[in-house]
This record gives C-alpha cells, structure tokens and sequence, in this order.
C-alpha cells in the first residue's frame, strides 16, 4: 500500500526490509501490511512560551522573564531527523514541545544567572542572542532547530527595574539641563563674540573714515597752496609785466 504524507510531516517505514528503516518527509512510500510499520512525526512549527519566575541574577536580584521560541523538527536534514525520531517518535506535539520548553527554559535560566539585571534590560537584544545560540546547539542534538527566539517581558516584585527605569529617567533629565545651560552659555559666547566683531567692525570703520577725513585734508591742503603759488606768481608776472 502507498502512504502520503504533507510537507509538515514525516513517515518513518520499519520492518521487513527496512533496516535501517526509512525517513521521508513530505512525500510517499510502499509499505507491505503486516510485515512493516509505518509511523508518522510531526515537522510543524511549535510556537513555546518561556517563563523563567523569580530567578536571581549575578547580583542576587530575582527577575521574572518571558520568552517565545519558534522550534521545529527539521525534516529536511536527515541526521537531524534521525535524532528526532529517535527521541520522539510515538509523542504526541504536546510532548515534543514540552520537552522543547523544558531544555530552553533551563538555558534561559542559566544564562541569566550569569547575566545582571542592568546587562539583560538594556540589552535585550545580547540576551536573546546568547539564549537563541546555546538553546540552538543542545537542541540540534535532538534534531530540533530554534527558528527564533525574542525576549518578550522583564518583571520583579521588588521594584528594582522601577528604580532603575526613575534613575534613568533622572540621568536624561539632567542630561537635558546639562545641555540646555551648556546651549544657553554657548549661544551667549557667540552672541558676546558677534557684538565684539561688530564694534570691531565699527571702530575699524571710524579709522577708515578718519584716514580717508585726514588725507583729503591733507590733500585739499596741498592743492590750496599749489593753487596760491601759481595765483601769487601769475599776481606778481602780471605786476611785473
């Protein structure tokens, strides 16, 4: 008889002629009834909820976090479905993603114990990476792959994150008057410097105009004297004549 199966699952052939038995994933096979078996794993994707409660960090503060993870049975690497089956072949997908869920919340836990509370809030993105890589490599043993893994919530019960959320609003906020004086005193340098240029600029320009004053002066003067020079010798050449 043939069996089918749809791209979300796999078949596994055992029995009469199937040693080692045979995986396929997606697809069909010949099975001899009675003789063979044929048993079915499931490649969906689980979507698991990551609750670690009241965990203390390097530090010795309890935090709660919440992580979802994307894992799936990958059907398409045959030693990695190999392992799976070996593992889960018969559980239902209740049972496989328990299993999951079990082995990322305790990576999720160790991770941060090792983590302090300041690292994993300002951090997010370091701390699922870390989560994500050493969840990923204990799982592939299983022939599971973590598609993803996001850090949803960060929580505590003694109000460590809420101080923490007041001191860095407090460390803006005097950052933002901080800027602001040091705004205030630079528009005040530039505004002292610009009326600075501009008396410069003006008493420079009463110079200019005293010079320019002075060699007209100077010049009228020289052109006075030339004029009654040549005014007195035409008076005396006249008297003379």
């Amino acid at each position: 008889m043939f069996f089918t199966c749809g791209p979300n699952e796999a078949m596994v052939v055992s029995g009469f002629c199937r040693s080692p038995p045979v995986m396929v994933a997606g697809g069909r096979v010949f099975v001899l009834p009675c003789i063979q078996q044929i048993q079915r794993i499931s490649l969906n994707t689980l979507t698991l909820n990551v609750k670690s409660e009241k965990v203390y960090t390097r530090h010795g503060v309890p935090i709660s976090v919440t992580g979802i993870a994307q894992v799936k049975i990958q059907g398409q690497n045959k030693e990695m479905l190999a392992a799976a089956c070996q593992m889960f072949l018969g559980k239902t997908e209740a049972e496989i993603a328990h299993i999951a869920l079990e082995t990322l919340e305790g990576h999720q836990r160790a991770i941060m114990a090792h983590m302090t509370v300041e690292e994993i809030y300002k951090d997010r993105q370091k701390f699922s990476e870390q989560v994500f890589k050493v969840a990923s490599s204990d799982l592939v043993n299983m022939g599971i792959s973590v598609v993803s893994y996001t850090l949803k919530d960060i929580h505590d019960d003694q109000d460590y994150l809420h101080s923490l959320g007041k001191a860095r609003t407090a460390q803006v906020q005097k950052d933002a008057r901080i800027g602001e004086a040091e705004a205030k005193r630079d528009a005040g340098i530039r505004e002292a410097k610009a009326k600075q240029e501009k008396v410069s600029a003006q008493c420079l320009s009463e110079i200019e105009m005293a010079k320019a004053q002075r060699d007209y002066e100077l010049k009228k003067a020289t052109y006075d004297i030339e004029v009654n020079t040549r005014r007195a010798q035409a008076d005396l050449a006249y008297q003379l004549q």
